[in-house]
């Protein structure tokens, strides 16, 4: 068998002076790039992919990655990318599999967006004096509601509200199946949004038995292939969102390597062990907003009426008239994943190639629902790439009632992004299902580590809010005056409806 063409992407250096030969970065690498053979070296077999675990838990660190310098010679067109990937096509003619999202260089229009702060006349709001409410209920609003005076003399709400989510803070945790990682790495989310008081989703793999008693604060998801979904499934959670597509792959279905589906993935999905779990593109029963219509209320009978509904799509150019379908539909949350959104697996050229920014869908869904005089009817969930609270916040301007994270959550659990979900082999023990290397990964210690996070972009929230002169995080939804556009052209910010600095 030949040798390979595609020349190695990283290179471990190591310090034999400092190395102890304690062979821990061999036992820890998971993807078995290091090997011993009287000293610590690189294994001619595997290819390092730069996930860090050996530098990070290295006691000498003596362990360094670097780039390789004998990649291929500078190409404006024929990128080094594009060339391994035509060279691993060449030799496998295969599909090409990638993990987390799009690092293509398309740009990200939350950093050319700047938000507005007060001075003189309108004075800013001190968060740390003032209360500011950060609460955020997510479902269908009455188009008006009606006051009466309860037994104490005191008003009370007539009108009888549909089913929502209280958010304290509002950001959930985005879709992230068992299977597409680990249950400690589920676990760890589910811990930390019963403690922040939002909620986590199970993604499109079913709930593990271990996680029903945390599944007041799970979203119950509902997708093509219908994996584990059953009666007592559907009932556990606090909503249930049909997934129609996701950012990182829009137009077609989930894929979970067999590698990653072990026995017990395999019981919780109702599927084969080892077999592949591709979801099929569309809903075999969904193909008019009729059918979507159908399944919104089957699933609202399921569930007695108790939990709202969301629908889960991928952020495309037609996305504005397709939620107006969508909430026309009965949905009570529209969730929109913009292309630059994380997965497990994806075909890496629809990865990089489909689907637009999140800023561009959240600001022309937000506004087609307000022309349509629908607004009040859904909530909209933002996500897709959602990296601080500056992004929480800007999308909150744009007009989502809240946002889904998913890449930065398993930043906190640890992940170096690199980009190797699909393989089964995460170091960190997030995206795999080897057990020796799923043990790697405390829950407890996750969820405080994710809890730390969401809890430090409240805190700059309540800041950036006070800033604004405002005390509400509803006073800030879809209040597009507040942001300014610096070096984006004419027609993106007609469509996002913000002028540029200076107007």
């Amino acid at each position: 068998m030949r040798q390979s063409l595609v020349p190695r992407r990283f290179i471990q250096v190591i310090d034999y002076e400092k190395c102890q030969r304690c062979k821990r970065c061999v036992q820890a690498c998971g993807f078995r790039a290091l090997s011993f053979e009287g000293r610590v070296q690189p294994d001619a077999e595997q290819e390092c992919v730069a996930c860090h675990y050996c530098v990070a838990h290295c006691p000498e660190e003596a362990i360094t990655i670097i780039d390789n310098p004998l990649e291929y010679r500078p190409h404006d067109s024929w990128t080094s990318d594009i060339i391994m990937q035509t060279t691993r096509q060449a030799e496998t003619a295969g599909v090409l599999l990638s993990g987390m999202g799009n690092d293509r260089p398309w740009g990200v229009l939350w950093d050319r967006l700047c938000l507005d702060a007060c001075q003189v006349t309108n004075p800013p709001i001190d968060p740390l004096r003032e209360p500011m409410e950060l609460r955020t209920y997510l479902g269908r609003k009455p188009d008006a509601v009606e006051i009466k005076v309860g037994p104490e003399g005191k008003p009370v709400l007539a009108t009888q509200m549909p089913p929502q989510l209280r958010l304290d803070t509002p950001v959930i945790f985005a879709p992230m199946s068992f299977g597409s990682i680990s249950l400690n790495a589920q676990k760890s989310l589910a811990m930390a949004a019963r403690e922040l008081g939002t909620y986590w989703s199970t993604g499109e793999g079913g709930l593990h038995p271990d996680l029903y008693e945390y599944a007041d604060r799970a979203i119950i998801q509902c997708a093509s292939g219908r994996f584990g979904v059953h009666e007592d499934y559907l009932k556990a959670g606090a909503a249930v969102e049909i997934k129609i597509g996701q950012g990182a792959k829009p137009g077609i279905g989930g894929h979970l390597p067999g590698a990653k589906v072990t026995a017990a993935i395999a019981e919780t999905r109702g599927i084969p062990e080892g077999s592949d779990a591709l979801s099929p593109a569309p809903h075999h029963d969904i193909y008019s907003i009729e059918d979507l219509r159908q399944l919104i209320y089957a699933l609202k009978e399921a569930t007695e009426y108790r939990v709202p509904v969301s629908v889960k799509i991928a952020a495309v150019h037609n996305v504005a008239a397709i939620a107006s379908g969508i909430v026309r539909a009965g949905a009570d949350i529209v969730y929109i994943d913009g292309f630059r959104g994380g997965t497990g697996a994806a075909t890496t050229v629809i990865r990089n190639n489909l689907g637009i920014p999140i800023e561009i869908a959240i600001a022309a869904v937000d506004q087609r629902l307000r022309e349509e005089g629908i607004r009040n009817q859904a909530s909209l969930i933002a996500a897709g790439s959602i990296r601080n609270s500056a992004d929480l916040t800007k999308a909150l301007t744009l007009g989502a009632d809240a946002v889904a994270v998913g890449t930065a959550a398993l930043i906190a659990l640890g992940c170096h992004l690199c980009q190797q979900c699909h393989t089964g082999n995460c170091s960190w023990g997030i995206c795999t299902q080897r057990p020796e290397l799923v043990r790697r990964l405390d829950p407890a210690w996750g969820a405080e580590r994710v809890a730390n996070l969401i809890r430090g972009w409240t805190e700059e929230l309540k800041e950036i809010l006070g800033a604004l002169g405002v005390n509400a995080v509803e006073s800030l939804r879809g209040s597009r005056d507040r942001l300014r556009a610096v070096g984006l052209d004419d027609k993106t910010r007609e469509i996002l409806d913000v002028k540029a600095a200076g107007e």
